[in-house]
């Protein structure tokens, strides 16, 4: 994906709740194909185990989809969750399974994994859209070398609940003592939430680092009068008890967790504890010594720009 710009928009000041607010960089890769890249960021490199999160959108006319070719990742987990359209995955595995609103698909890359992504023939026929978000999870040190694996699960195995006007879908980890299926190798908070006009949502003083990106609507946070619109992160403080409320309609998706075991280095697909790993993965890359995908025969080629270690 090429770099996104940054938006120079002016933020209000933060309160006592909030530790940062994330402005996304968005970045039009033409066919009507955005994308907004809130983590990594200059404002946050990461929260808990979260260190990669993209909003996706696109309207795709008859004839387009998205055409995400084979691609590696190591160290990490990749968690696929849609609002809307269809995606195909296809992995080194030889898994084939299609993700639709709701479900999740969580790929756990862990030595190496090669995976595509795109639009399935029969919706290129009639076009359609895609909105969803796409998060990465650092592996723990001690599973980064884990071996690669494949989950799906269908939006009904998934725990969900209605509070007082407050719609909660527990995609990933744990809340309010509702813990998902979808299996994870560290403690972590990943949850869609919808409210209501005039509904309000206390958010647990744990895990130590939490935070609310707005898909749609806006927020306030606690008693501070500001209103915070959709297209932000907002970073709160840890271990402190935070109520969000709304006067129209809003959707969030909540990320947390324990902060990283070790700093990582984040460099195009591949997230690690170990530089040297890295410039394994990238040399391996390069020279074919990956899986192939079944069914594949093209490919995205390493990227020609130096190793500039991004850690967090």
């Amino acid at each position: 994906m090429p770099p996104c710009p940054v938006d120079l928009i002016s933020l209000p000041p933060m309160t006592s709740d909030i530790e940062a607010i994330v402005v996304p960089r968005t970045a039009d890769l033409g066919d009507g194909f955005t994308v907004r890249r809130v983590l990594p960021s200059v404002q946050r490199r990461a929260v808990g185990p979260f260190v990669f999160f993209d909003q996706m959108a696109a309207e795709l006319g008859v004839g387009q989809g998205l055409d995400v070719r084979p691609h590696p990742h190591i160290g990490l987990a990749t968690v696929t969750y849609l609002f809307e359209g269809e995606i195909l995955h296809r992995d080194s595995l030889g898994t084939v399974q299609p993700i639709r609103p709701g479900e999740v698909n969580w790929m756990t890359a862990g030595r190496g994994i090669v995976h595509s992504e795109r639009t399935p023939p029969e919706l290129r026929t009639r076009g359609s859209r895609l909105s969803g978000v796409q998060v990465w999870v650092a592996l723990p040190r001690s599973q980064e070398e884990a071996e690669p694996a494949f989950a799906h699960h269908a939006a009904s195995e998934l725990p969900a609940w209605d509070d007082a006007g407050v719609r909660v879908r527990l995609i990933v980890g744990h809340l309010a003592g509702v813990r998902s299926p979808v299996r994870v190798h560290s403690e972590m908070l990943y949850a869609d939430v919808a409210l209501d006009a005039g509904s309000s949502y206390a958010i647990p003083a744990e895990p130590a680092e939490r935070a609310a990106y707005i898909v749609e609507g806006n927020i306030r946070v606690g008693s501070d009068p500001q209103r915070y619109e959709a297209g932000r992160l907002l970073v709160f403080s840890a271990r402190r008890d935070i109520v969000l409320g709304t006067d129209a309609p809003a959707r969030l998706m909540l990320i947390g967790g324990e902060p990283l075991d070790a700093p990582r280095f984040v460099w195009w697909n591949f997230v690690s504890s170990s530089r040297q790993r890295i410039e394994q993965a990238q040399a391996d890359w390069k020279a074919g010594r990956f899986p192939p995908v079944p069914g594949e025969t093209e490919f995205i080629p390493l990227p020609e720009r130096p190793f500039v270690a991004e850690q967090r």
